[in-house]
C-alpha cells in the first residue's frame, strides 16, 4: 500500500475504534495527525488482538494471535514490511520518526500481559502495567510530535499522560474487565479492603467498590496533573490536542467518582457536546502555556 493509502485505512480504523482519540487527533497538524493515525492503527489493532476483539469490539480474532503480532512488529521493526495494514502503518511511522523501538516492544509487552492472565498484586504492578499498556504510547506519541527520543524530562511527562488515561479507563471498565475474567485493582488493595475478587461486584461490597474506584481516579489525577508540565514544551497545535485529550480522559474518572455507585450501571461517556467545549477550552490553554 502507498503511504496515502495507509493514512486513509489507519484513518478509517481510528474513525471506527476511538471517537475521542480521532476528535483530538483532528487538532494536530496535517503531518502529525497522519502520523498518529498511523500508529493508532497498529495499537488498535494489537489490542484487539490480544482481546479478540475488531475495532473494540466482539471479533473472531483470538489471544493465540499476539504470537504472529509480535513477529510481524519485529518485521517491521527491522526494516521489512509485511502486507497487512496495521503492521505496515507502523512502518510508515517508523520511517518517519526515531520512535525507540524499546516503547513498540514495551507496548506489545503489556498485552502479553493480558494474554497469560496477569493481574496486578502491588500498587507498583498497576502502574508498571499502565506503562506498558498506555504510557509507552504516550512516548511513542510525544516523538511522533516532534519531541526528541533523548529528552527524557518530556517523554516521562508524555508516559505520565498515558498512565493517567489507563487508570481512568480501569476505573470505567471494572465490571466490563470483571466480567472477562481480568481485575487490575491490585490484590493488595482488595485485601486492605477485605473483599475478594470475585465478590467485587456483590450488591454488598458496592461501596467497597466506590471506594477503590475513587482510589484510582484520584491516582489518574495525580498523573495527568504531572504530566501537565510536560505541555509548554510541544508545538502549539500539539499542545492544543493533548490538552484536549487530556480534557476529555480526565472528565471519564472524574465522572466515575461522581456517579459513586452508579458508575457502573452503564457505561460512562464524554458527550459530544462537552468534547466540543472541552477541545474550546484546550484551545485557550494551548495559547497561555
Amino acid at each position: 500500500m502507498t503511504r496515502d493509502a495507509l493514512v486513509a485505512a489507519a484513518e478509517q480504523a481510528i474513525r471506527q475504534g476511538s471517537k475521542s482519540f480521532r476528535m483530538a487527533s483532528r487538532l494536530f497538524d496535517r503531518t502529525i495527525r497522519e502520523r498518529a493515525w498511523l500508529l493508532y492503527c497498529w495499537c488498535r489493532h494489537c489490542d484487539d488482538v490480544c482481546d479478540g476483539q475488531e475495532l473494540g469490539r466482539g471479533g473472531s480474532v483470538g489471544p493465540a494471535a499476539m504470537a504472529d503480532a509480535s513477529a510481524l512488529t519485529e518485521t517491521v521493526l527491522a526494516g521489512g514490511t509485511t502486507g497487512q495494514l496495521p503492521f505496515d502503518a507502523l512502518g510508515a511511522v517508523l520511517a518517519e520518526c526515531p520512535i525507540p523501538h524499546g516503547y513498540v516492544r514495551d507496548h506489545l509487552a503489556g498485552f502479553a500481559l493480558d494474554e497469560r492472565g496477569w493481574s496486578p498484586r502491588t500498587e507498583d504492578d498497576l502502574l508498571l502495567y499502565c506503562y506498558h499498556v498506555a504510557g509507552a504510547v504516550g512516548c511513542m506519541m510525544a516523538v511522533v510530535m516532534g519531541v526528541p527520543p533523548d529528552d527524557d524530562e518530556t517523554l516521562v511527562r508524555a508516559c505520565d499522560l498515558g498512565i493517567a488515561f489507563q487508570l481512568s479507563n480501569i476505573a470505567r471498565d471494572i465490571k466490563e474487565d470483571h466480567a472477562a475474567g481480568r481485575c487490575y485493582l491490585p490484590s493488595d488493595w482488595l485485601a486492605e479492603a477485605g473483599v475478594e475478587r470475585d465478590r467485587l461486584l456483590d450488591p454488598e461490597h458496592r461501596a467497597t467498590l466506590v471506594a477503590l474506584a475513587a482510589r484510582l481516579c484520584i491516582l489518574a489525577e495525580r498523573y495527568e496533573h504531572s504530566a501537565r508540565a510536560g505541555i509548554p514544551r510541544l508545538p502549539f497545535r500539539a499542545r492544543w490536542a493533548v490538552l484536549a485529550a487530556a480534557g476529555i480522559y480526565g472528565r471519564i474518572g472524574r465522572r466515575v467518582r461522581a456517579l459513586g455507585p452508579a458508575a457502573w450501571d452503564e457505561r460512562v461517556v464524554v458527550p459530544k457536546r462537552t468534547k466540543a467545549a472541552v477541545m474550546l477550552g484546550a484551545l485557550a490553554g494551548a495559547a497561555t502555556a
